[in-house]
């Protein structure tokens, strides 16, 4: 009996291991601050959001600081309202003038920062959006946002790293915005007939597909292991068990 226990506890154990080894290693990929959509054209006005995660198991984020490329100024920048946070826009003067739309564009947004009110903040294990539209986009292939992430307990989490030469994310990766050149996207959309922001939610739609069938894959084989164990020790407790007298 006491050797069918061990058994018992050390197959257990041994379910919990792979449990905790193959969900562990698709959970937190990619939790760090992004902006949506990754992509647009040059010379164009969008809508983005800058999309947090909280990877705190115990704390809340409650500030959230995004700092816009000093080499890619902006003409316009505004927020949309995010219930139960407010948003302060911080400006700077240009070196030299930028001409936008035929007027001279002396500043431009340097920070926008976030702050939750009391009882708000992005809880453990959700994540929250905040938009602003902006415009003209810059003549430049790619817009670095750098950007700081505040915990209720004072902790700063700092995603400034820009992108590697070699295609490697880095271990703590600023949001990227990628730009492309108006004929670019022209050709981009004659060549299939969809825009190239068309394009990038189609992506998304299938990653999210991908995304699903790996964790509906992942669940199928933790249950079938578990299935192997739990038959196995029925299979040995039959066997240990004497047979019931006639």
């Amino acid at each position: 009996m006491i050797r069918l226990r061990r058994t018992s506890a050390t197959a257990l154990l041994a379910l919990g291991a792979v449990t905790a080894a193959v969900f562990g290693s698709t959970g937190a990929a990619s939790a760090h601050i992004t902006v949506d959509p990754k992509e647009a054209t040059q010379g164009g006005y969008g809508r983005f959001a800058f999309r947090v995660p909280n990877e705190s198991d115990t704390e809340s984020t409650t500030k959230v600081e995004i700092f816009l490329p000093e080499g890619a100024p902006l003409g316009s920048v505004s927020t949309m309202l995010v219930p139960g946070w407010t948003a302060e826009v911080e400006k700077r003067t240009l070196e030299a003038p930028v001409e936008v739309h035929g007027s001279q564009l002396t500043e431009a947004v340097a920070k926008i920062t976030w702050t939750a009110q009391p009882e708000a903040g992005i809880g453990p294990g959700t994540f929250q959006e905040f938009p602003v539209s902006v415009g003209p986009l810059p003549t430049v292939d790619t817009m670095v946002f750098k950007a700081l992430q505040t915990y209720s307990d004072g902790a700063v989490v700092r995603w400034i790293d820009e992108p590697t030469a070699d295609g490697v994310e880095p271990e703590a990766p600023a949001p990227v915005l990628e730009l492309a050149g108006a004929e670019d996207a022209d050709a981009a959309a004659d060549q299939d007939g969809t825009p190239p922001a068309a394009d990038a939610e189609a992506a998304d739609d299938a990653a999210a597909g991908d995304g699903l069938a790996v964790g509906l894959g992942v669940a199928g084989l933790v249950a079938g292991l578990g299935g192997l164990v739990l038959g196995g020790l029925a299979f040995t407790r039959s066997r240990r068990e004497p047979a019931p007298k006639a």
